[in-house]
C-alpha cells in the first residue's frame, strides 16, 4: 500500500474486484443483465415518458405552467431529500464500521484523512445511485419538455453532486453519533426498525389519504389554498431549494450564483465539519463495532418447547429448530415480514373500498376479471417472497454445511425441512390475501372456491419449484440471501415462476368463464363443457404436481451428490 498516494487509491480494490466479477462470469450473468436491464431500461423510459408528459401539459398553463414547474422542482427534490439523509445513515453504519476490510485498513499505514474521504466517497456512491437512476430520466424529460439549452445540463450535473454530499453528510454524522452511543450492530437493528417502521407509516397515510379521490372533480380543493399549502417558511433554508432554483433559472439560459453557492458552499462545509467529527470520535464508535451480536430472540424458551412438540424425529426436530433461530437471528430476514404484511394490509384495504356496483350493467364481469387479477397478484407475491426466504434457505448454510452432512439425517429429511419451514407461512399469507379480497369484493362462491383451491396448490408447487431449485443451484460462498436470490438460479426461477402462473391462469379461466356464461344466463352445462372443465382443472392440477415434485426430486439429488 502507498503511503503517500491519494485517497482515491484506497478506491482501487472496488474497481479491481469489478473488472474481476467481469472477467470471471458465472454461468446466468447474460441471462441476469438482460432482464434487470431490461426491467431498468423499461422504468426509466416509464419515467422519462411521465416527466415529460406532465411538463409538457404544465407549460401549455401561461399563468401558473412556469409556477408549477418551479415547484415541482423544489418538491422533487424534498422528496429525495429525506430518502438520502436516511440512506447514507444507513449505508455509512456498513462502510465505516462493519465493513470487513476495515480490519486491514486500520492497521495499515494510511492517515485517518485518506480513510474519511474514500470511505465517505463510497458512502455517497452506494447511498445515491439509485436516486439518481431516478432522477436523471425526469430531469431530463423536463429539459427537453422546456426545450432548454445546453446550460440546464451543465448546472445538472454541477448542482447534483453537491446536493447529495448535504444529506449523505447528515447521515454520516448521525451515524457517527449513534455508534458512540450503541453498539453498532445494536445501531443497525435499531435504524432498520426504525427506516421498516417510516416505510409502513408512509404507505398507511398514503392509502388512509385515499388518492383516488383527487380524480373526483367535487373533492378537489382549491387552488389557491393548494398551493399555498404547499408553500412554507423553511423552504427557502433547504438544499432541495437551492437545487429546484439553480436548475429552474438555468432553463431560461441563466446561472443562479446565489443558491448554486449556497449548494456548494454548504456540501464543503458539511464534509470538512464531518471530517473533523469523524477525526475525533471515529476510532472509539469502530472499537464498540466490534463487540458480538446478542442473541435475544433465540433464548425464548416457548420456541423450544413448541418444536419439541412437533410429530417429527429428533434431528428433524434440531434442523427445524436451528432454522427458526438463524431466522430470527437475522434481522433483516424477519424485518422484512412486517413490511410484507403492511403491504398486505393496504392490498386487502383497496378490495375493501372498492365498490364495484357502481358499474351498471358489466359489475359481475369486472368482478370475475379481478378475482383472476388478485389469484394472478397473489401468486406473484407468493414467487417473490418465496425466491427471497426459500430459495436461499439451502446457500445460508454456506461454510458449515459440512455439519449438515455429517449429521446423523439424510439430505431428502433436510430438504424437507427447509421446504415446510417455507411453505407454512407463505401458505398462511397467501390463502388470506385471495380469501379475504374475494369476500370484499363480493366474487361469485364459486370463483371463491377455485381461487382458494388454486392458490393452495400453486403455493404447494411455487416453495417446492424454489427448495428444489435453491439446492440444485446453491451458492455457499455468498455473503448474504440477496445474493443468492439474484444469482442464475435465482433469475431461473422467477422465470419458471412467471410461466407457471400464467400457465396456471389460463388453465382455470377457461373453465371458470364457461361455468359463469351458463351460470349467469340459467342454462345447464352440457357434457361435453362439463368433461371440458374437468379436464382443464385436471391439467392444472397435473401442471402443479409436477411443478412441485419434480424440483424437489432433483434437488434431493443433488443434496445427495454432494456427499460423494
Amino acid at each position: 500500500m502507498e503511503i503517500n498516494a491519494p485517497f482515491p487509491y484506497l478506491l482501487l480494490p472496488i474497481a479491481y474486484a469489478l473488472r474481476n466479477r467481469i472477467k470471471r462470469r458465472e454461468r446466468g450473468d447474460l441471462l441476469r443483465l438482460l432482464i434487470f436491464g431490461g426491467i431498468g431500461l423499461f422504468v426509466s423510459a416509464a419515467l422519462f415518458a411521465v416527466a415529460f408528459w406532465v411538463t409538457w401539459q404544465a407549460l401549455d398553463y401561461e399563468e401558473l405552467g412556469e409556477y408549477l414547474v418551479r415547484l415541482s422542482l423544489s418538491w422533487l427534490f424534498l422528496v429525495f431529500l429525506s430518502f438520502l439523509a436516511f440512506s447514507g445513515l444507513v449505508v455509512s453504519l456498513s462502510t465505516f464500521f462493519l465493513s470487513d476490510d476495515l480490519w486491514l485498513l486500520m492497521a495499515a499505514p494510511t492517515t485517518g484523512r485518506r480513510l474519511f474521504y474514500s470511505r465517505f466517497l463510497r458512502t455517497c456512491g452506494q447511498a445515491s445511485w439509485m436516486v439518481i437512476a431516478f432522477l436523471l430520466p425526469a430531469l431530463l424529460a423536463i429539459g427537453m419538455a422546456s426545450c432548454a439549452s445546453p446550460l440546464y445540463y451543465v448546472m445538472a450535473s454541477v448542482a447534483l453532486p453537491s446536493f447529495v454530499v448535504i444529506p449523505v453528510a447528515l447521515g454520516c454524522a448521525a451515524t457517527l453519533l449513534l455508534v458512540n452511543v450503541f453498539p453498532a450492530r445494536r445501531t443497525r437493528d435499531i435504524l432498520l426498525l426504525a427506516g421498516l417502521a417510516f416505510t409502513v407509516s408512509l404507505i398507511l397515510l398514503v392509502r388512509f389519504l385515499r388518492p383516488e379521490q383527487l380524480f373526483n372533480v367535487r373533492s378537489l380543493p382549491d387552488v389557491t389554498a393548494f398551493f399555498t399549502a404547499l408553500e412554507s417558511r423553511w423552504t427557502p433554508f433547504l438544499p432541495s431549494f437551492w437545487v429546484g432554483e439553480t436548475l429552474f433559472t438555468a432553463l431560461h439560459g441563466q446561472v443562479d450564483w446565489l443558491h448554486l453557492g449556497c449548494l456548494t458552499t454548504t456540501a464543503m462545509a458539511f464534509t470538512l465539519l464531518l471530517r473533523i467529527a469523524f477525526d475525533r470520535r471515529y476510532f472509539s464508535g469502530w472499537s464498540k463495532a466490534q463487540e458480538a451480536r446478542k442473541a435475544r430472540f433465540t433464548r425464548l424458551r416457548w420456541i423450544e418447547q413448541f418444536v419439541r412438540r412437533l410429530p417429527f424425529e429428533p434431528a428433524k426436530r434440531s434442523l427445524l429448530l436451528k432454522d427458526v433461530k438463524v431466522f430470527l437471528r437475522d434481522t433483516t430476514q424477519w424485518s422484512q415480514l412486517l413490511l410484507l404484511l403492511a403491504l398486505a394490509f393496504v392490498y386487502l384495504y383497496n378490495f375493501h373500498v372498492l365498490d364495484l356496483s357502481q358499474i351498471p350493467y358489466i359489475s359481475g364481469l369486472v368482478k370475475s376479471a379481478y378475482a383472476f387479477l388478485n389469484l394472478t397478484t397473489a401468486a406473484f407475491i407468493l414467487a417473490a417472497l418465496a425466491v427471497r426466504l426459500v430459495f436461499p434457505a439451502v446457500s445460508i448454510e454456506g461454510a458449515a454445511f459440512w455439519i449438515v452432512r455429517s449429521a446423523p439425517v439424510d439430505m431428502r429429511s433436510f430438504l424437507w425441512i427447509k421446504f415446510w419451514t417455507g411453505l407454512i407461512p407463505t401458505l398462511i399469507l397467501a390463502e388470506t390475501l385471495t380469501i379475504l379480497s374475494n369476500e370484499f369484493m363480493g366474487a361469485d362462491p364459486f370463483l371463491k372456491a377455485v381461487s382458494a383451491a388454486a392458490i393452495f396448490f400453486m403455493s404447494f408447487s411455487l416453495v417446492g419449484l424454489a427448495a428444489g431449485m435453491g439446492a440444485s443451484y446453491p451458492r455457499y460462498r455468498a455473503d448474504n440471501p440477496t445474493q443468492v436470490a439474484s444469482s442464475f438460479g435465482g433469475v431461473a426461477y422467477m422465470v419458471l415462476a412467471v410461466l407457471f402462473i400464467l400457465t396456471e391462469i389460463v388453465l382455470l379461466a377457461w373453465p371458470t368463464s364457461i361455468y359463469l356464461w351458463h351460470f349467469h344466463r340459467d342454462l345447464s352445462l352440457s357434457p361435453n363443457n362439463l368433461a371440458r372443465m374437468i379436464t382443464a382443472f385436471s391439467l392444472a392440477t397435473i401442471v402443479a404436481v409436477l411443478v412441485f415434485w419434480i424440483p424437489m426430486r432433483r434437488g434431493i439429488r443433488a443434496l445427495e451428490r454432494s456427499e460423494e
